[in-house]
């Protein structure tokens, strides 16, 4: 069926360069997120659903967050740090975590090592305040190619409906 491969070619290239973006913009630390990206097409007798997955927290890094005392770094984002719908302490546990595995060790102002607590503090507070920029990772490549798939859409159904239609008439003069 040709809306098939329409529709395969165009979520496996979003899924491609969706991956890619991530490597591209530095985004693959443990590359869970990157991962976890995949689609499901079902295609029935007169619909086709077509969906992408990935793990939740990549919704936050393609689209960014507003911070709680400033937007500048995601004016566009409809997620908003401060708005009482996350998890608790999420955003510190994430950058203890990251932290540990990095091994990124910080420095106060006299330059004597701070502890691990207290940079988790500074950077989740920093992040928390101006919020994290968006990468629109997945956005981008699912608009380039969404852009151009009704066309080809079209193309692929009215070729279906063209063979559905000369078997149907093949089928009726066979039974005459």
């Amino acid at each position: 069926m040709l809306i098939d491969k329409a529709l395969n070619k165009f979520a496996k290239r979003v899924v491609k360069e969706s991956k890619a973006n991530l490597n591209k913009f530095n985004r693959t630390d443990t590359k869970k997120l990157q991962n976890s990206i995949t689609y499901n097409l079902r295609i029935s007798k007169n619909s086709f659903q077509l969906s992408f997955e990935m793990e939740d927290y990549g919704a936050f890094v393609d689209q960014g967050v507003k911070g709680k005392r400033s937007s500048s770094r995601a004016p566009r984002s409809p997620f908003k740090f401060g708005s009482g719908t996350g998890k608790k302490g999420g955003l510190t546990n994430s950058i203890s975590t990251w932290i540990k595995r990095k091994g990124i060790k910080g420095r106060g102002k006299d330059g004597k090592f701070i502890s691990d607590k207290s940079l988790t503090f500074l950077i989740s507070r920093s992040i928390y305040q101006h919020g994290i920029k968006p990468s629109l990772f997945f956005t981008k490549p699912f608009e380039k190619y969404f852009n151009s798939l009704p066309d080809e859409l079209l193309e692929d159904y009215a070729l279906d409906m063209e063979k559905q239609l000369e078997r149907t008439i093949d089928n009726i003069a066979k039974n005459r």
